[in-house]
Order: C-alpha cells, then structure tokens, then sequence
C-alpha cells in the first residue's frame, strides 16, 4: 500500500518522510483544496527529502475551468516543476459543462514529458466520473487519478471508488483514493475498493486539523494499519 501525504512546507514534507510516508503531494491553500506552492517551497522540498514530490498546479481556487490567461499559468508552472527537480504534477481541468478539458489536457500532457502526472478531484465534479476515467485512459502521461468517487468524502464514494479501480485495472492509471479517509476507517476502505494508494492530508495531523502539524503518532498508528497491505 503506498501512503501520500499532504504537505504545505518544507517541515512538513521532511516530517512525512520520516514517519513514513511514500510520496509527497506539496500545496498551498491547503483549506481551499490546494493551489500551486511557491518556488522557493517546491525548491528546498526537492532538496530535503528523498521520496517523490507532487505538486499541485492549481493557479486559483474558483473552479476548474481556466481561461488563456490562467493556461500560460499553468503551463509556465508544470516547465519550472520540472526544471527545479519535481518528481510529478497534480492537475486537472474541466469545461463548463462539467466535462474533462481535453483541449487543455493535451497541451499539459505535452508538457509533463517524463513526470509523474495525478488527475486531481475535480474529476469528482465531472458530470460523469466513470466516462471521465475512460477519457483520462486514452493519456499514457496520465499515472494517478486523485479521487473521492465525486463525494464529499472517500468513504461516501467508496461504491464509485471500488468501480474506478475496476475500470482502470491494467491501465496506466492508478486509482489514489483521498479525502475524509481515518485511521479508524482506511482499512476497511481498503478491503472494500481494492485500491492500492491512499492519500492523507488533515486525517494525519493534530487534531485532525488542516492547518495543524503532522502527528507522527498518527502516522505510526496508520502505518500499522496498512502495513501487510
């Protein structure tokens, strides 16, 4: 079972490592959903820890549904990702009919080259979550899909969850089940949607709080929990 972790700093990600988390997703505006860090913080993260770094390419909190102006954005942001070391980027986009944008998914696909690329939750408000994976299918770039099974909680889209990783067993994408996933739940969630990654972001920290530090007494109790999985 592979366990990303949230971060919003450089403390942050070198807490994950070392209470074991296997990969990074770095934002800021964690409480809006994540939005793009800044340089500085994508720079010294790649630097101090070891495991692979996400990072969000979000240029506003809005919606997901960017003009020309936000897509220069965007795609100056996936070229510094990259060049400052970045294992991988975290995007999504959507048009206003709810549909994947497919447009600008090509254009970011181009982009991402040899990165890791997670198709974040806005798949969750995509007017067909199921269609909307086999679109995501047909990008080879594509590795993740970050989803809650178009619920407020992973727990509550667990029915849909368990489809998506139906749907793309085999495929080029893994299914990366995140939002309202606890200690207390996660392994049951894990038996009944057969995925293979979980995503944590408040679930691991004090007080089960956003904007709080990350609990390593929290990290040991879910890493027992997931550990022969």
């Amino acid at each position: 079972m592979l366990l990303e972790v949230i971060a919003t700093n450089v403390k942050d990600a070198v807490d994950a490592e070392k209470f074991g988390a296997n990969r990074i997703e770095l934002v800021t505006g964690i409480k809006e959903g994540g939005l793009t860090p800044s340089y500085a913080t994508i720079k010294h993260v790649v630097q101090n820890v070891s495991i692979p770094v996400h990072v969000m390419i979000r240029p506003h909190s809005r919606s997901f549904i960017y003009d020309s102006y936000d897509q220069e954005v965007i795609l100056n942001d996936i070229e510094i990702c990259k060049e400052i070391g970045a294992t991988g980027i975290v995007f999504g986009a959507l048009t206003e009919e709810k549909a994947i944008d497919e447009e600008l998914l090509k254009k970011v696909s181009a982009r991402v080259k040899d990165m890791n690329f997670t198709f974040h939750r806005a798949i969750d408000e995509s007017n067909d979550i199921l269609n909307a994976i086999n679109i995501l299918k047909k990008y080879p770039e594509i590795t993740h899909v970050l989803t809650s099974g178009g619920a407020p909680s992973a727990i509550d889209g667990k029915e849909t969850i368990k489809k998506m990783a139906e749907f793309t067993n085999e495929s080029n994408i893994k299914i990366l089940a995140g939002s309202g996933l606890l200690i207390e739940n996660v392994s049951d969630f894990i038996n009944f949607t057969n995925v293979e990654e979980i995503h944590f972001g408040s679930g691991v920290r004090k007080n089960n709080s956003a904007i709080e530090v990350i609990d390593s007494s929290l990290m040991e109790r879910l890493l027992m929990e997931i550990k022969e999985r």
